[in-house]
C-alpha cells in the first residue's frame, strides 16, 4: 500500500482548522475533493520538510509548497473538485480567483500584517506565542517582511504603507469584491450550485479567516457581517466539512485527559529542527545583543598584557 500524502500546515485557532489563508485553501480543497491526506498541524515552519507552510509531501514529486501546485497535483491524482464544471464555469473560476488575489487578498494582508494595531496586538502576538522558543524571536518578523513583499508584488511599485489614499482604495476594492461575491452567490449553497468546487475553497478561506479572527481593528469584518449570505456560506462549510476537526473544536468543550503528544507529527525532521532552532536562536540572540550594545566585547586583558610588555622593555633599556 502506497504511503499517504502528508500535508504540513499551520495549526488552527478561533474555531478554524488553520489560521493561514493558503493552508485553509489546501485543507478545504482536500475536503471537497476527498483527497486522503495525513495532516500535520504545526506551529513551526521548520518542522515542514520544505521549511514552508503549507507543504505537501508526495512519493513521486517530492515536496510541494505552493498552494496552486499542491491543488494541481491533487487534480493529477484524480482528486478533482472541478470535475463536473462546464468550460464556462472553469473560466469563471479563473476569473474569480484572479479577482480575489487582486482585490481581496491585499486588504486581508494589510488587515493582519500592515495595520499597526492589528499586527502588534493580534498577529505578531499570536505567532510569537505559538512558535516555539527561540524561533519566536525572529520568525514573525520574517513572515511580516514576506507578506509586505507579497503585497508590493500584487499592488505594484506604487504601493506605499504610509499613503492613506492608497490604503482607502485597498479597502474599498475589497468591500466591492465581497459585495460582488455576495451578489454572485445569491441564495445558492455553493458558487456553482449544490456541490463545492475549487473556487469555493479559495473564497471560503479568505472570508472565514476575516470572519473568525479576533482582531481589534476590522473594517472588512463589519462589511462582511452585513452580507448575510456570505456569512451563512462560511458557517455552513465550516460546520459540514470541519465539524469537530482538530482546532475547530469549541474551546468550551470538555478537555480530554492530558497525555504526552506523539512525536510522529514532526518526524523525521523533529530532532534535526530542534537542534537547528537552538543553534540559530542562540546565534541570533547573541548577535542582537552585540549589535544593540547590550553586550560589548572588550580586549582589556590583551591590552593590559601588551602594556606590561612595553613597560618591561622600557625598564630593561633604563638598566642598560
Amino acid at each position: 500500500m502506497a504511503a499517504p500524502m502528508e500535508l504540513y500546515c499551520w495549526k488552527g485557532d478561533w474555531g478554524l482548522p488553520s489560521v493561514d489563508v493558503d493552508c485553509l485553501t489546501v485543507l478545504t480543497y482536500a475536503k471537497f475533493s476527498g483527497a486522503p491526506l495525513k495532516v500535520h498541524k504545526i506551529s513551526n515552519p521548520w518542522s515542514s520538510p520544505s521549511g514552508r507552510l503549507p507543504a505537501l509531501k508526495t512519493q513521486d514529486e517530492g515536496v510541494l509548497f505552493q498552494t496552486s501546485r499542491i491543488i494541481t497535483y491533487l487534480r493529477k491524482q484524480k482528486y478533482n473538485a472541478d470535475y463536473d464544471l462546464s468550460a464556462r464555469q472553469g473560466a469563471d473560476t479563473l476569473a474569480f480567483i484572479s479577482l480575489l488575489e487582486e482585490k481581496l487578498l491585499p486588504a486581508l494582508i494589510h488587515t493582519f500584517w500592515v495595520d499597526a494595531k492589528n499586527y502588534v496586538e493580534h498577529t505578531r502576538k499570536w505567532y510569537a506565542e505559538s512558535i516555539p522558543f527561540p524561533l519566536n524571536f525572529f520568525l514573525p518578523n520574517q513572515m511580516h517582511k514576506r507578506y509586505l513583499e507579497r503585497l508590493h508584488l500584487i499592488r505594484g511599485e506604487s504601493w506605499r504603507e504610509d499613503d492613506e489614499e492608497l490604503e482607502k482604495q485597498l479597502y474599498s476594492d475589497a468591500e466591492e469584491c465581497m459585495t460582488l461575491l455576495s451578489q454572485r452567490l445569491g441564495t445558492e449553497k455553493f458558487f456553482f450550485g449544490d456541490s463545492p468546487a475549487s473556487l469555493d475553497a479559495h473564497i471560503f478561506s479568505n472570508l472565514v479567516l476575516l470572519m473568525k479572527a479576533k482582531i481589534p481593528s476590522n473594517r472588512l469584518q463589519q462589511h462582511l457581517k452585513s452580507l448575510s449570505n456570505l456569512c451563512h456560506y462560511c458557517t455552513s462549510i465550516l460546520s459540514i466539512y470541519f465539524d469537530w476537526d482538530g482546532d475547530g473544536i469549541p474551546r468550551s468543550s470538555p478537555k480530554a485527559p492530558i497525555s504526552d503528544p506523539p512525536e510522529s507529527d514532526e518526524d523525521p525532521h523533529k530532532r534535526r529542527n530542534q537542534i537547528l532552532s537552538v543553534v540559530v536562536g542562540l546565534v541570533a540572540m547573541v548577535g542582537y545583543a552585540v549589535l544593540s550594545g547590550i553586550v560589548s566585547i572588550q580586549r582589556v586583558a590583551s591590552d593590559n598584557a601588551l602594556q606590561g610588555r612595553i613597560m618591561m622593555n622600557d625598564n630593561e633599556e633604563e638598566e642598560e
